[in-house]
C-alpha cells in the first residue's frame, strides 16, 4: 500500500512540476494547466515504455552510407 501511494505523490507531484505553463504555453493559453500537464505526462511515459508509440515517429537505424547514393566521379 505505501509505495502504491508513494507512486501516486510521485505522479501528483508531476503534474504539479509540469503544470507551470513553458512561455510557448502560456502564450497559447490553457483552460486546464493542471489536465494538459497529466496529459503530456502520460504520453510521455507511453513513449518511454513503448518508443514506437509516438504518432508518426519511426526510429531508423541506417549508417551514413545507407542514407545517401554516392556520387561518382565522371570518367
Amino acid at each position: 500500500m505505501w509505495a502504491v501511494m508513494s507512486h501516486e505523490q510521485s505522479d501528483q507531484e508531476r503534474v504539479e512540476s509540469r503544470a507551470h505553463l513553458l512561455p510557448e504555453e502560456a502564450a497559447a493559453g490553457s483552460d486546464d494547466p493542471h489536465a494538459q500537464a497529466a496529459a503530456i505526462l502520460a504520453e510521455s511515459d507511453l513513449r518511454e515504455e513503448d518508443r514506437n508509440a509516438a504518432p508518426d515517429t519511426v526510429l531508423e537505424r541506417r549508417t551514413s552510407d545507407q542514407t545517401v547514393t554516392p556520387i561518382e566521379p565522371p570518367d
